[in-house]
């Protein structure tokens, strides 16, 4: 968690395994990690009681978790009350369930049956009227990781309820997103920011940034786009990106749109090495969250009770 102060920047870190998507909802965050999902609600009357006192004007408590299994799940997305996953390793979209590990409900026409094979490496989501809208995919494969050996000119986007490929072309393509009228797609193997023009079906960059682009948010002219190194592994092989290993950031770019240049940057020197979700919590400079393992952050356990003499109701 970023915030600012008098000093400038403050920075908080909390401990998921294996974090992946992020979604911010109204009141509350869902984490994806390596098994399940974890469920955060804010509450922001017990921030300034948080050591050190007064600090924060918002805090986030970990309140439970929904169990998937190792999906590879991405991008998270909420729908009003449904949260929507990116299940990569099922090429699919879905929901959650209580009796289940997840509920399919969408698959590229490509993919021709649910399998626990990454087919395509879907990976991004943009919604749109609270519907799933478009995705990216590193390839309209429907071989098991038949996205791998294309991997650097097969991404495409795709829109969702005609089913339809929108832009061929791309390098592992992250982060569809739909901001001021204007559809957005990080085009991550080439580490560019950048607009789709729907009609023609070209990706149009806007601006290159010194990392793999993954990970983009919003904030008025401002384009929050994470920035990851690459790891020295198959998987980034061949990237137009891998030419300029030496000087790849992780961190956060901020690019003004009206310009469409870069005007500051957030970056981890050590420590950190991938960015994979960058969400904005407007309205607030001092937010915390309270992971699930508080002990593991250096942070004392936050318990929170229904006031004496009441029961609330069961969900």
């Amino acid at each position: 968690m970023v915030g600012t102060d008098e000093n400038g920047l403050t920075l908080t870190f909390q401990n998921f395994d294996q974090c992946m998507g992020v979604a911010v909802g109204s009141n509350r965050l869902a984490v994806g990690t390596r098994h399940q999902i974890w469920f955060l609600n804010r509450a922001s009357d017990l921030a300034s009681q948080l050591q050190p006192a007064g600090r924060y004007d918002t805090c986030f408590l970990t309140r439970s978790s929904a169990v998937t299994g190792r999906i590879h799940g991405h991008d998270l997305v909420w729908a009003g009350d449904e949260l929507w996953v990116v299940n990569t390793l099922f090429s699919c979209l879905c929901t959650l369930h209580d009796d289940f590990n997840f509920v399919p409900r969408w698959q590229p026409t490509f993919i021709s049956s649910l399998a626990a094979q990454d087919r395509c490496h879907l990976n991004g989501l943009a919604m749109q009227g609270g519907r799933p809208k478009y995705v990216t995919a590193m390839a309209e494969s429907d071989e098991p990781a038949g996205w791998r050996p294309t991997k650097d000119e097969s991404g495409c986007l795709v829109d969702v309820p005609t089913g339809e490929t929108i832009v061929r072309g791309l390098a592992m393509p992250h982060s569809p997103r739909l901001h001021d009228g204007r559809l957005w797609v990080l085009n991550s193997g080439c580490g560019q920011l950048g607009v789709v023009d729907v009609a023609a079906g070209r990706f149009e960059p806007v601006e290159r940034l010194p990392g793999y682009t993954r990970g983009l948010a919003f904030a008025g002219p401002f384009a929050f786009v994470g920035l990851s190194q690459i790891r020295e592994t198959a998987v980034f092989g061949g990237m137009p990106i891998a030419e300029h290993q030496g000087e790849l950031r992780c961190g956060v770019g901020v690019v003004d749109l009206r310009s469409g240049k870069s005007v500051a940057y957030l970056e981890f020197v050590s420590g950190v090495n991938e960015i994979f979700s960058v969400e904005v919590l407007p309205g607030f400079v001092q937010p915390l969250v309270v992971g699930p393992a508080p002990d593991a952050d250096d942070r004392e356990d936050v318990w929170v009770v229904p006031p004496a003499g009441t029961i609330p109701p069961t969900n």
